[in-house]
């Protein structure tokens, strides 16, 4: 049987997304930025963050694939869909719901640089540093870290359930 626990409120979560919509504003004063959602996940916390910029914002989607059915990384990236526009000169934001190996931002980095933006960031709602293996993903914008559990809701799923939450909950198998 499974459970969901509430780990962050609602609350919680939407002043956090304010917070790091009023950093990011600051830091691109005078410019634009383009974000990159990388979906499914992400697609909650990327149009909550947008809202909150001020300054001009563009968005692409991209959709890869590094879990499947379970509950940890394969460690195989996996392209389904790419990005519609060139990121030539952009200042770009890669938006992800969390991170924990690093090892699907390291290689969608790599795939980026080779495209010429004029930068490229990080930006997660969720952060699990203990989990690392790839020593080369530099996380500027962090929402929360959180202990190496395995969350749901505002976008993460298990198993294509509880995306819909308004909060973040941890999955307790009984």
């Amino acid at each position: 049987m499974e459970r969901v626990e509430k780990l962050l409120s609602e609350e919680e979560v939407d002043k956090r997304i304010a917070d790091l919509g009023a950093q990011i504003s600051k830091d691109y004063e005078g410019k634009s930025v383009h974000l990159i959602c990388v979906l499914k996940g992400g697609a909650p916390f990327m149009c909550e963050l947008a809202k909150r910029i001020t300054v001009p914002v563009s968005m692409d989607f991209m959709s890869v694939s590094s879990y499947g059915g379970g509950t940890e990384s394969s460690g195989v990236v996996k392209i389904v869909k790419d990005l519609d526009e060139p990121l030539v000169g952009k200042d770009v934001i890669i938006v992800e719901d969390i991170i924990d190996s690093g090892r699907t931002l390291s290689h969608l980095i790599e795939i980026f640089k080779k495209r010429n933006p004029r930068s490229i960031r990080l930006c997660t709602l969720l952060d699990k540093p203990e989990r690392r293996v790839v020593s080369d993903v530099n996380v500027e914008y962090v929402g929360f870290r959180i202990p190496d559990e395995f969350v749901v809701g505002y976008g993460l799923d298990y198993d294509q359930r509880y995306r819909n939450l308004p909060y973040i909950g941890v999955m307790k198998f009984d």
